[in-house]
């Protein structure tokens, strides 16, 4: 189906295309929650397709999490070791169609995006 013929996609390209840096890293942290929760709910299924191809597209995210860090401030040196552990447990949660491991990285996306929105909250109120 086309973009044209989709209003959900129409949407979201223009939700996507109208978001700050800060709303499109919180859009991320969603995806990479979504997908986990994808994935086990795949592995609880014995979809080992879905579950695979569900983690694949969390690591995706996870890349991209960690190539878009400034460098700049120390916070990336920490975030980007994180992302380095995550992407591991992933990589092993897929090999080994473990859900409690992928349930270790969704609780560490969770944290993540509650944090990151708060701050987003924060930075609206103080300007």
């Amino acid at each position: 189906m086309s973009l044209a013929l989709n209003p959900y996609l129409q949407y979201k390209q223009n939700a996507v295309q109208g978001a700050s840096r800060g709303e499109l890293t919180l859009m991320l942290y969603d995806g990479l929650v979504k997908f986990i929760k994808r994935a086990l709910i795949s592995m609880d299924q014995n979809d080992l397709n879905g579950s695979h191809n569900a983690l694949m597209r969390c690591q995706e995210i996870v890349f991209y999490l960690n190539d878009t860090l400034d460098q700049n401030y120390d916070l990336a040196g920490n975030l980007s070791a994180l992302y380095e552990y995550m992407n591991r447990r992933l990589v092993e949660a897929n090999a080994k169609k473990d859900s409690q491991i992928a349930g270790e990285v969704l609780e560490l996306a969770m944290d993540m995006r509650d944090t990151w929105q708060h701050a987003l909250k924060l930075v609206g109120e103080t300007g």
